[in-house]
Parts: C-alpha cells; structure tokens; sequence
C-alpha cells in the first residue's frame, strides 16, 4: 500500500475540497477497469484461416468450376474499429478489414469486410474477458483470372481479452470465426477461423477518487415538487389564463377555431370541419375524388386516376392503343453495348409516335435497363443513353420534348434471372410508363 495526501474533490465542480491521508489510487488491476459512457477507436492486424469451400468467387457460367478456386489457408489482414459503450459490461462496435489472399494457381484476391457486433464483457478489472456477436459483408475483389468480385452476407462469433494498460492505451487479442455461405451447398454454411492483435485509444468519462481510492458516490438532487395542473390541459395553474377549463396554447384557454379554417366561435357552422370564410363550412365534393362539386364535371360519379384525363372529375378507360405501350416496349432493338438504335426498331417507335401525337395531353416516362454483366457504373450510364436515344428518336418525329422524361435503371430492376442467356436478354429493355 502506497499512503500519501490524497485530494478530495467536488465530482460536479471540480474543487479542491481537502487533502487527507490515504491510498494514492486503487491497485493498477483495478484501476482501469471499464465504466460506461466510454468510446473507443483502434487499429488491428492478424490473420483469418478462410475454409477451403467458402463460397467468394464471381460466377463464371463458361468456367469448369462455375469459377471457384479454394483460397489459401492464411490470409493476413488488417483494419480499424470504433465502438461505444452506453453501459460498463455492454457495447456497440463498427469494423472496416482488408485482407491479402491467394488461391490457387497463384493468383492474388483482395479481401475485404465491413462489419458490426455487441460486444460484452466483464467489467471488474483493467484485464477485461469480453465476448462479441454480429454480422456484416465479406467480399473479394480480383482479376477475373482469380476468382472475380463477389459479396456475401457473413455472420461472426468470438471473443477475447482486453489489457487497458492506461485510462487511455489498450491492447487487445480477438479470437473469432466467421460463418459465411460453403461452396456447392444451398442453404450451407462453412467457418473461417481469425486471430486478431489489436491496439487502441479510449475516452473515458473523469472519475476522481475518495480517500479511499474509489470513486465519489453520485450526488443525488432532490426531487422538485410537482406542479399543479386542474384542468389537466398541459397548462400549470400558475400560467394557465383558465385554470378550470382545459384549454390549448398559448393560454391554455379553450381553442376558439378547433378546425383552424380562421372562421372563429359561433361565427362557424361546422366547427369540427375546416371551411371557406363565409360560414366555415368546407365546399362539398360529394362523390370523394378529389374534386369540388362546382368544379367537378361528374359530380356524383368519381374520376377515375389511370393517368388519362385525370382533371376532370369523370370516370373514363385508358384507350386501348395508348395502354397497349405501358410496360416493356417490344421490338426495341440497339447495337451490342451500345445506345445506337438498330433499323429494326423504326417500326415500333413510329406506332408509338402516331399515338402520342393522337393523345397530345399525355406524358410518359422513358426507363432504360440492362442486364448485370459489366460494371454497375457502365451499365447505368448505358441504361440512360439508351433511353435517351428512344426519346431523341420521338422528339425527332413531332412529339414535344416536354412530354418525355427519362431514366436509367441499369442493372438495378430485373425481370428475369442474370444467370441464363435468355434471361439477360429480357432485362435488356426499353420500359414505358404514362405520368
């Protein structure tokens, strides 16, 4: 034991209350244990073990092996991490790895996680046991050579210890295994094994020691006697210009406009219905859609919204040659990986001309879509191109640019499976939509 003149503080103000004697601080295995309210940030390296049949790799349909190649067994990897812990024994952390590995025929695959988990541990001592699950990404980005680009849903179980060596430095060894989807198995799942050394920075909040080197109990600050509310509206007596009678802001008086439509007390005849400044009464749309009895051309039968004359007020049927072009447009044809319209599509964009120039009060959308070969970026731009294409093609033969909108979808909206010929070719489309 270590005695001397230990300082007593105010835990609140920081004030130098007295010096007496007594233990300096705690012994250094307690001294440091963890308290709540805490963050932490790190840096870590170490290795993970991926299992031989870890399902990473991009397909490859003209592949033997559909394009999978085991990995090798270690993998060295390195990364950061952040956590918080709301209380001493229970916290939340946020990983971000790379890792270097290889599989077979000597080819490199750049591993990669991003990754969360509940981290709980015992908090009784600066040596912390700590236990954690969670879950996140695991991918890999190589040559196609290798085994291509993938991303996989991954969960992950482990645990450790943690030395907080100061109230700042900590060390700290993980050992983990990562449970990801297995190779050839629907439904399967495979381990990958993972050791972790790692070495970070903690704030913690102050906590100034007794005499006895533990830390101050919390002061603990009277209760304040509850107000008095009679007529429970929210307003205390002391504030509320009525205090009998329940009432709203900014008095706590009784509303004299309860539906807010400026018509106020007896002035209004339907007080529970906003309304026109005449009486206060709403205008009467008796068939509910939307449009008001004296602007309303069907006033007993409702509109019917199938974006074709919608501003009237009357029920009516989309035509049947302009609803024939909602959805995929067929016979809309472009050059391989490319926005140039074939010949072929001529035929189908003049119909589509003739009946946008017929219905000269509609506008449509334009959506462009591709299949998922090729980069993301690649395939949105290429997506938009195309869609511009059809509407300069339209533009070009009398249809008013104002009435055309476009998008790119890319790879994004499938109608079909990525995995077949048959399939790519239908989410290769060109998609109509009346606004």
């Amino acid at each position: 034991m270590v005695l001397g003149l230990v300082a007593l503080q105010d835990p609140a103000s920081g004030e130098l209350l007295a010096e007496v004697p007594g233990d300096t601080a705690p012994p250094w295995i307690r001294r440091h244990a963890p308290r709540r309210h805490t963050f932490h940030l790190g840096v870590f390296g170490g290795v993970l073990f991926p299992a031989r049949d870890v399902e990473l790799f991009e397909l490859d349909p003209t592949d033997a092996e559909q394009g999978f190649r085991p990995y090798r067994r270690i993998a060295p990897e390195f990364g950061g991490r952040i956590a918080f812990f709301p209380l001493d024994f229970l916290g939340l952390e946020a990983e971000g790895a790379f890792g270097l590995a290889e599989v077979e025929r000597d080819q490199r695959a750049n591993l990669w996680s991003a990754r969360a988990h509940v981290i709980g541990q015992v908090p009784r001592w600066s040596v912390t046991p700590f236990v954690l699950a969670g879950g996140g990404a695991l991918g890999v980005r190589s040559g196609a050579a290798a085994v291509g680009n993938d991303t996989d849903l991954a969960f992950h179980i482990g645990g450790g210890v943690m030395v907080h060596v100061t109230d700042a430095l900590t060390l700290r060894l993980d050992l983990r295994n990562t449970i990801s989807p297995q190779q050839g198995a629907i439904g399967g799942a495979t381990n990958s094994p993972e050791v972790l050394l790692g070495i970070g920075w903690t704030r913690r909040p102050r906590r100034p020691y007794t005499a006895q080197g533990q830390p101050p109990p919390e002061p603990v600050a009277a209760a304040p006697a509850a107000p008095i509310d009679s007529d429970g509206d929210g307003f205390v007596d002391d504030e509320d210009a009525c205090p009998s009678e329940a009432g709203v802001a900014p008095d706590g008086c009784p509303d004299p406009d309860p539906d807010g439509d400026g018509v106020l007390g007896d002035a209004d005849a339907c007080p529970d219905e906003p309304g026109l400044a005449l009486d206060g009464c709403p205008r009467r749309d008796q068939d509910r859609d939307g449009f008001v009895d004296s602007e309303d051309q069907c006033p007993s039968e409702p509109e019917t919204r199938n974006k074709y004359e919608d501003d009237d007020g009357c029920p009516d049927a989309l035509p049947e040659d302009l609803g024939a072009f909602e959805g995929t447009l067929e016979g809309v044809n472009f050059q391989i990986d490319s926005a140039s319209l074939r010949a072929s599509s001529k035929r189908t964009l003049d119909e589509v001309v003739a009946v946008l120039q017929k219905y000269e009060d509609t506008r449509v959308q334009i959506s462009g879509h591709t299949d998922s070969s090729g980069s993301p970026e690649h395939n949105l731009a290429l997506s938009k191109d195309r869609a511009d294409a059809v509407k300069a093609y339209l533009v070009e033969h009398g249809v008013d640019e104002a009435r055309v909108e476009t998008r790119g979808a890319g790879p994004d909206e499938p109608i079909d499976t990525n995995a077949t010929t048959q399939g790519r070719a239908n989410n290769r489309r060109i998609e109509f939509r009346l606004l």
